[in-house]
């Protein structure tokens, strides 16, 4: 008898395997990749070799439209063979009784994600390379496909990204706030001052960083997590990515949870032949770029802030937290976010 694993029916999911994808062949095997409070994702093999990736919502109750499996596998279906490295979905089901939840189906890339330093450290200084020319390749393709041409046109409203962000973020800085925190105060006046005009829109993934690419020896072979994309102002995912991309000269103050961030061992482009290639991809102008990191700072001391609340206040049961490294992450992210737009 197959080994049974959390969050798969195994009779009833190889049956709607046998229905939909082709190549699987029985017996099927699972086991879990990742998971958590984010969406779960499984491997799947078959008797033949072939392996499948399986995504569904985390167990217990979730808000269905925090984890929205058929619109991720609708964009990833679209962005398939495009220039947009995606991997070829199979299926989706929307049959509860299937799998008690909604889950999609899509073959399995092989590679390597840099989590961090050490998953980098392997690389060859020309493989380094090749990742961030990749890196910005992938985006410049991204935000160049027109999104009614790939069949994403109403995925979500093109204007106003940025007023869109600014009024949801302050919302949820308001909810969780617990001590004053001067400076978040001030990048969000400053934020609101600065604004620059949104110039055109694009498909935005919203996670795009180095944690979120699958690579075969420095080349891009699969972008993933498109749980936030969204249509909206291109240049949010380029300040996204540059507060991502960490140079060896950068000031990153260690914390009891942090670990050493892939980019910043040496040897990858630099954050300024990132944006000349993206600027020279597209067309954009990247005068303004300075905004977009210090409003990615922002938000995600807003995000940090959140957390620390939901710990002082019990609410995320008995794990371990460094509850002052977080408070005072988001003062520092905060400063972060004021020194790119003095």
């Amino acid at each position: 008898m197959a080994e049974q694993v959390e969050g798969i029916n195994h009779e009833a999911v190889t049956v709607w395997f046998k229905a939909n994808v082709d190549p699987a062949e029985s017996p099927l095997s699972f086991s879990l990749v990742s998971g958590g409070k984010s969406n779960l994702t499984y491997r799947v093999e078959d008797a033949s070799g072939n392996a499948f990736i399986l995504r569904r919502p985390p167990l217990g109750h979730v808000l269905e439209s925090a984890h929205d499996m058929a619109r991720e596998c609708r964009i990833i279906s679209a962005l398939f063979d495009t220039g947009v490295p995606v991997a070829k979905t199979w299926g989706l089901c929307q049959d509860k009784s299937v799998n008690d939840a909604d889950f999609f189906v899509m073959t399995c890339i092989e590679g390597v994600v840099l989590h961090d330093a050490a998953a980098a450290e392997p690389m060859s200084p020309e493989a380094r390379r090749r990742f961030g020319e990749d890196v910005a390749k992938v985006l410049v393709n991204l935000h160049n496909l027109e999104p009614s041409d790939v069949g994403l046109g109403d995925l979500g409203r093109r204007e106003a990204y940025l007023d869109r962000q600014l009024k949801r973020w302050t919302k949820q800085w308001e909810a969780t706030k617990t001590h004053d925190e001067p400076d978040m105060d001030a990048c969000l006046e400053l934020l609101h001052v600065r604004k620059p005009e949104q110039i055109g829109s694009a498909i935005v993934h919203g996670d795009y960083r180095p944690g979120n690419f699958m690579h075969q020896d420095g080349a891009i072979a699969a972008v993933f997590d498109w749980e936030l994309c969204t249509l909206g102002d291109p240049l949010a995912d380029v300040g996204y990515m540059l507060n991502n991309w960490h140079q060896p000269d950068d000031v990153i103050e260690a914390t009891a949870t942090s670990v050493p961030p892939p980019t910043s061992i040496g040897g990858f482009p630099t954050r300024d032949e990132m944006c000349d290639w993206y600027a020279n991809g597209t067309g954009r102008d990247l005068s303004e770029i300075n905004y977009y990191r210090a409003f990615s700072h922002w938000r995600l001391a807003c995000i940090v802030q959140g957390v620390y609340k939901r710990f002082l206040m019990g609410a995320m049961g008995d794990q371990e937290m460094d509850l002052e490294s977080y408070r005072s992450g988001v003062g520092r992210m905060a400063r972060s976010a004021l020194e790119l737009m003095n």
